[in-house]
């Protein structure tokens, strides 16, 4: 059976729970026991599959279909594990399934409350697959005192009381704000919030402060004292300037140390940091640079391309290269010249996103790649906008476009090279969709397989024919216009095994330019580079040689 962590937060929002709990996990792993994270969002989606990446950041996708939390990715690119559905849970769909329950009757005629409904359905969730691992680590969302997070902290702390004495423990991450005026690390917002969890039932075991600055000692005892816990246990988590240092940092504060002594584990395994010792070594020790533009829609949002910026960081490490991204927003040259904002880069990648904002730069971004011969990298929507670019300037079909942007085909004529997919085969059932159906969970999502053609870039760059990969889209490149684009140069080098859905394109005269409808981002980790971004950084680096 597992032993449990349940990682909080207070003070304030984005102080790095999820990368804290990442860390964690692959310091647990690093002296030899195996961990599943898990995240508890509070907020009332069902998931964040419908929401802006304004608001939310990246939506993560597992490999089961599930549309998760943007901390499932630093989850598995710190250790390993592949996340599943059964890894991510918000309050909506907590409260849906509590509501499809009562109108099935299964609560007998009972009426329906938080507690014990509510926090029975969560506590339930947190149980899912805990005979499968050494450790549980689950996040909550938000911050203590969210009145949306309530109904969690109070799972928890029944879930802590029906276990075994032992089996529970509580971390906490806090923000020491640094007063410059008085020179000083101000510890009273932290007594205050686990004043706050307390009062709720909880009290933590361990404490993580963020900091600027270095805390001294005098100010780590203090904490131990009014907040009640050990002085070792009071890690401290100063700004980092990568946070791949995240597992050697915090292994140096002793947090690892300190979750084992809390469950009174002794004597505790040495753990083996050769990995992110070497992962550190490629970050801080680079022999060059590479410039590689990232052209979308979001991109005043970093978060939106999280994996994405992981990635490319991962495809450096694995050609020893810092990759200094620069983000460009489509919408400038939209009706522009797209060349005096790409001159100068070594690459251009296009990533996904939704809707006809910006489509046209990035579609003047695929030509100027393909034209220059600067390699490029069409994620989803880009490899869309890559083949839509090379129908209309190539072969010869001025018109050609979307369906996702060109619904009333009456008010405008156009060429749908891409079209609404309304019928995929997904393992052994046939999928449908219609356009007027509901937004959330209905794109072809997850794992899917594609076949690769033999002698294709994409097949070398495997050293595979057949690959998995992750999806999550609505819309297809049509293989009506395959013939004719291939007559032109444009291979599709990847297809679906029934051979109705392109999965990959490439230009056969261009050094490196491939398009991929799937999201190979979502598998990269800094110990394991995807294939396709280590090979993207490396052609960067022979551009870069050639300027």
């Amino acid at each position: 059976m597992a032993r449990f962590i349940f990682i909080t937060g207070g003070v304030v929002s984005s102080l790095g729970k999820g990368l804290a709990s990442a860390a964690l996990g692959s310091l647990l792993q690093a002296r030899g026991f195996t961990v599943r994270l898990r995240k508890l969002d509070p907020y009332l989606n069902v998931d964040p599959g419908t929401m802006s990446p304004f608001e939310h950041g990246e939506v993560f996708v597992t490999d089961d279909g599930a549309e998760t939390d943007l901390d499932l990715g630093h989850y598995e690119r710190f250790t390993g594990v592949a996340a599943r559905a059964t890894d991510s849970v918000s309050s909506g769909r907590i409260y849906s399934n509590v509501l499809e329950k009562e109108r099935r009757g299964d609560y007998l005629g009972k009426t329906i409350q938080v507690i014990p409904h509510v926090t029975n359905e969560i506590k339930d969730f947190i149980r899912i697959g805990e005979d499968e691992v050494d450790f549980m680590l689950c996040e909550i969302g938000g911050t203590v005192g969210d009145i949306e997070g309530l109904p969690f902290f109070e799972a928890i702390r029944q879930f802590a009381q029906e276990k075994p004495r032992g089996e529970c423990i509580f971390m906490h991450l806090t923000l020491l704000p640094y007063i410059k005026a008085s020179g000083e690390l101000k510890t009273k917002p932290t007594q205050h919030s686990v004043k706050e969890l307390r009062s709720i039932g909880l009290a933590p075991d361990i404490l993580v402060c963020r900091s600027e600055m270095p805390i001294p000692q005098k100010e780590r005892d203090k904490l131990a004292l009014f907040c009640n816990v050990r002085p070792e246990a009071v890690i401290a988590a100063q700004d980092l300037n990568s946070i791949y240092e995240a597992p050697l940092a915090y292994h140096r504060e002793g947090m690892d140390q300190a979750v084992l002594d809390a469950f009174g584990i002794s004597p505790a395994p040495k753990p083996d940091l050769s990995r992110w010792e070497d992962v550190s070594d490629r970050i801080f020790n680079a022999e060059g640079e590479v410039k590689v533009a990232i052209v979308g829609k979001y991109t005043q949002l970093e978060d939106a391309y999280k994996s994405i910026a992981e990635a490319l960081t991962h495809g450096g490490m694995a050609n020893r290269v810092k990759v200094n991204v620069e983000w460009v927003d489509a919408e400038i040259f939209d009706s522009e010249d797209a060349a005096p904002y790409l001159e100068g880069f070594h690459a251009i990648l296009v990533p996904g996103g939704f809707g006809e904002r910006g489509t046209e730069g990035k579609i003047k971004a695929a030509e100027f790649a393909r034209t220059r011969k600067i390699p490029y990298l069409g994620i989803c929507l880009g490899m869309q906008m890559a083949v839509i670019e090379a129908a209309r300037n190539v072969a010869n079909l001025a018109d050609a476009g979307s369906e996702e942007f060109d619904h009333e085909a009456g008010k405008k004529r156009f060429t749908p090279v891409v079209y609404h997919l309304k019928e995929w085969v997904q393992g052994n059932a046939t999928v449908t969709r219609r356009v007027e159906d509901a937004k959330g969970g209905t794109m072809r999502l997850g794992s899917y397989t594609a076949h690769l053609k033999e002698g294709s870039k994409v097949a070398g760059i495997y050293g595979a024919s057949v690959i998995e990969e992750r999806h999550r889209h609505r819309y297809e490149v049509d293989i009506k216009y395959r013939d004719k684009l291939e007559d032109k140069g444009l291979i599709f080098s990847g297809m679906s095994p029934d051979g109705r859905l392109p999965e990959i394109v490439e230009w056969a005269d261009h050094p490196w330019f491939i398009g991929v409808q799937f999201h190979p981002e979502l598998k990269s980790k800094p110990f394991a580079p995807h294939p396709l971004f280590a090979d993207f950084v490396r052609a960067a680096v022979e551009t870069s040689r050639l300027v």
